[in-house]
């Protein structure tokens, strides 16, 4: 069966609400790990997981950065208007977009939308390090997807994120039904976390400490970062009968030339942290193809991979072949970094070109990300679940986590 065929119910589980974790454990590396290599299950404890990964691998993070988006406003009247900030508009990436001053506009859910009419500008002040100043926020437009909403914090030299950082509340899941408190404003966010620009967290490496990380490396396992701007598409659930009809979200990646580099060069297996990690690389396999069959296209316009793009393009580069014609191409056009958006889906019928093995949670039924495990270890996805369902493991984002071996 092709991946546009295939139907999401075929691809559901029985989830009961008492394996959801709601809250995460008092200690990051606590959390439980299975194991999955040539169909074998095994378990063990996150902090041992140096033990299980290969050797001489290239382990790989998301060092996006968890924003806080959901901005909270209390109308003239008195009512409450809640605004979730998604990506910005039109177009602009993520990066460039978090560092704008004054002025911005962003895509936005909006709580209570029908209660703020259009011209009405909703006033918030905020305590900074900057002492007090205004957030002001009205509607442009409102458009299929949402509501184009202008922020303007004038007479400051604050960015949107330092704006965002003191204003706004940490988004957490829509299936973690709490609000967000103190202890989220650090465990809702790895401790490698870098670029702002997400508005959910890569959980995978939510388990990762320092120490772990350290472990890793005493292994002679090299670690690598790559950015992903987790949109909150990743919770868009699947309602189409066949996935031919779901209209996949799409998130901004952000990778210097030095990371492609690495894996242009690198020939022991490549591990990712996290579906967002493997989407990225998968990715950067895909726009290196694109750039041996379409010669004279250019890096520095916008550079997008369609859903099902990589299913029609040739199958048979190496890594090696494609990550140097990516290379290769940014250096002619004297690019340090690669930035594009990718609308990749990997789904069964899809056969991973760069990653051997995955660091990743248990995720929601009829979900793409479930979809991404199943076309990487094939119908054992339900031994998996299975075990995990049956063995107290917590599933989800604050949930336990697995390493899945191709």
């Amino acid at each position: 069966m092709k991946p546009q065929e295939i139907t999401i119910q075929d691809y559901t589980y029985n989830l009961p609400d008492e394996k959801i974790a709601y809250f995460p454990l008092a200690e990051r590396d606590a959390s439980k790990l299975l194991v999955y290599k040539q169909g074998e299950i095994t378990e063990s404890i996150f902090k041992n997981i140096h033990d299980y990964l290969p050797a001489n691998s290239l382990l790989v993070f998301n060092n996006t950065k968890v924003i806080e988006a959901r901005l909270l406003f209390q109308k003239p009247s008195g009512g409450n208007i809640e605004i979730f900030c998604l990506q910005p508009y039109p177009n602009a990436d993520v990066s460039t977009a978090m560092l704008q001053q004054e002025k911005t506009q962003w895509l936005c859910m909006v709580g209570g939308a029908s209660k703020w009419k259009t011209g009405v500008v909703l006033e918030k002040q905020i305590n900074t390090q900057e002492g007090t100043i205004t957030l002001l926020a009205s509607i442009v437009d409102r458009v299929e997807s949402g509501f184009i909403i202008q922020f303007e914090w004038p007479d400051t030299p604050l960015s949107f994120a330092e704006v965002l950082h003191a204003a706004g509340v940490m988004p957490l899941p829509p299936y973690i039904k709490r609000k967000a408190d103190n202890t989220d404003d650090t465990r809702y966010q790895t401790v490698y976390a870098k670029n702002n620009g997400s508005v959910a967290a890569p959980t995978a490496g939510l388990h990762f400490t320092s120490t772990v990380i350290s472990a890793v490396q005493e292994k002679n396992i090299t670690t690598a970062y790559l950015t992903l701007h987790v949109g909150a598409g990743t919770f868009k659930p699947v309602k189409a009968v066949t996935m031919q009809e779901h209209d996949m979200h799409s998130e901004w990646i952000d990778v210097d030339t030095d990371f492609i580099a690495t894996l242009a060069t690198h020939t022991e297996p490549i591990v990712a942290v996290g579906t967002t990690s493997m989407r990225t690389l998968e990715t950067l396999y895909w726009l290196g193809v694109k750039c041996i069959t379409a010669s004279g296209s250019s890096l520095t316009q916008e550079v997008h991979l369609s859903q099902w793009e990589c299913y029609q393009l040739p199958q048979h580069y190496t890594i090696q072949e494609a990550m140097h014609a990516l290379l290769q191409k940014l250096q002619e056009e004297q690019l340090h970094k690669l930035i594009a958006t990718t609308q990749i889906i990997i789904a069964p019928g899809y056969t991973p070109k760069v990653v051997n093995a995955l660091v990743t949670n248990f995720h929601q039924p009829q979900s793409t990300l479930l979809l991404l495990v199943a076309a990487s270890i094939g119908h054992d996805w339900r031994k998996v679940y299975d075990y995990a369902l049956e063995n107290n493991f917590r599933f989800l984002s604050y949930g336990d986590s697995s390493l899945l071996v191709f």
